[in-house]
């Protein structure tokens, strides 16, 4: 960052010492954050490009196994559903199947997911042609599953998820002190205002590369945090999320079981809708004369009371997802003896790209009636927004939305890249310190610091403790210990 000459505006000198006080204390914000915040935004921009082109990645890792000739079978239907499943228990005796994925089209083959006796799960392919089997793909091999873990947690579980909330959270006051160090509210401001000056040496460049493309996109760098935001351990489980769930209690006379619906996902993936996840799950009963098995029964109960207990059977499901008007969906099993099959087809799952036709179906196992069918219209206005922000967030919109998205994460590893290259030009060479821009001149201007940090813990509570930390950290080591004081400065 280039320091204006403020100066070169006619205001009183009183004014023109505010307004450096002013400066000074921003940018010094703004370069606090930025280290802190640069190596989580190219981490979060380069793993979200992997995962914008999953599809890309996939096809060209298991082409073979995924393709079906169909025109070798142009004089027959797909075999039901059914025999296809039984030929994947008979493969994997040993195995659980816990979801049916059917074909995005006559091209590829259907998908069933297994849960092995070594508790990995994986894809068995089957041509629903002839039930052949034609591959697997481990579902914790891909590379989407790679990105999404290290995106979400740096592989470290709650820590990397706590550390990337801070980092989000911090680039709040990243983008607000950005765009009041870019507005041309000075001479040395205006002249690189929406400008690329070229001639003027690289630091100049790197300036007017790193403020312009800040500044135009500072909107759309602040939806994908507050987006993002939303599957963090804090600001969005425990604060965001609860506000947008659905409540069960919607539901009239279904009981509900210990599991909620977030049980459903496998692994990381972000299967089921996020207004969803926290909400219990529907249970089926066993009706027979009136009487009914609930949670705490068995199978083997019923059946000593002459109850009948089987499954309705994964064609009549399919059926009735077809009849509800489900096109492409992801069909979970029943969990448990009063688990339900569940029919879903939402834009966070990459199911469909319009999230106003977001639906979860719950069918009990054993009658095939809806017992509980959330559709958008259902969705209150955060889950609404979420909806929507989430499949804006991941490029599922449209090829518009992806190929946007990639614009935009090069735009943010741009962004870091320049900073981080701004500060290594400026920085003192040959000296222990991280060239940290001036403190400001007190003029009263702490008020404003001290509002600012009660704001930001009020608003993202894991960048507030870790500004307070560092503040606690810093009046009673750093400014009695000298090697930390010239090293700050």
């Amino acid at each position: 960052m280039v320091t204006p000459n403020l100066n070169a505006d006619s205001n009183p000198p009183d004014i023109l010492a505010k307004q450096k006080s002013r400066y000074f204390l921003t940018w010094r914000w703004h370069f606090y954050a930025g280290l802190f915040v640069i190596p989580f935004m190219l981490m979060l921009s380069i793993t979200g490009l992997i995962m914008l082109f999953d599809d890309e990645i996939e096809s060209a890792r298991y082409g073979e196994v995924l393709s079906v000739n169909s025109s070798a079978y142009s004089s027959q239907d797909p075999l039901p559903v059914s025999a296809q499943l039984a030929a994947v228990q008979q493969a994997y005796p040993d195995g659980t199947v816990t979801q049916f994925v059917p074909a995005t089209s006559s091209e590829v083959t259907n998908r069933f997911s297994v849960t092995m006796a070594d508790e990995s799960t994986h894809f068995v392919l089957v041509n629903p042609y002839n039930a052949d089997i034609t591959g697997t793909i481990d579902r914790s091999d891909s590379w989407y599953q790679l990105a999404n873990d290290i995106h979400g947690t740096l592989l470290i579980g709650d820590v990397g998820d706590y550390l990337i909330e801070i980092a989000a959270s911090l680039t709040v006051i990243l983008l607000v002190s950005g765009i009041y160090l870019w507005l041309p509210n000075d001479n040395a401001r205006r002249a690189g205002f929406l400008k690329i000056r070229t001639d003027n040496g690289s630091r100049i460049l790197l300036r007017d590369l790193h403020a312009n493309i800040g500044g135009v996109l500072s909107i759309v760098l602040l939806f994908f945090v507050l987006s993002g935001l939303a599957w963090a351990g804090i600001w969005g489980a425990k604060i965001v999320q609860p506000w947008g769930s659905f409540p069960a209690q919607k539901w009239d006379d279904v009981p509900v079981s210990d599991l909620n619906h977030k049980a459903l996902n496998h692994g990381s993936e972000e299967e089921m809708p996020w207004n969803l996840e926290l909400t219990p799950l529907p249970q089926s009963n066993v009706h027979v004369h009136g009487e009914e098995i609930t949670s705490g029964s068995s199978a083997g109960s019923a059946e000593k009371a002459g109850m009948a207990t089987e499954q309705i059977g994964i064609d009549r499901v399919v059926n009735e997802a077809k009849v509800l008007g489900f096109g492409q969906y992801k069909l979970n099993f029943p969990r448990s003896e009063t688990g339900v099959f569940t029919v879903s087809a939402n834009t966070m799952s990459g199911d469909i790209t319009d999230p106003t036709q977001d639906r979860t179906t719950h069918i009990d196992q054993y009658t095939g009636k809806v017992l509980a069918d959330v559709t958008w219209n259902e969705y209150n206005m955060i889950a609404k927004a979420m909806a929507a922000g989430i499949a804006l967030h991941q490029g599922d919109i449209s090829i518009i939305n992806k190929i946007a998205n990639v614009v935009f994460c090069l735009a943010f590893i741009l962004i870091a890249v320049t900073g981080a290259l701004m500060w290594w030009q400026r920085r003192p060479a040959g000296q222990r310190k991280l060239g940290a821009p001036p403190k400001a001149v007190d003029s009263g201007l702490w008020k404003v610091g001290v509002f600012s940090v009660v704001l930001v813990c009020i608003a993202f509570p894991m960048a507030g403790l870790t500004i307070v930390a560092l503040m606690t950290i810093d009046a009673l080591i750093c400014r009695y210990m000298t090697t930390f004081k010239e090293a700050l400065s």
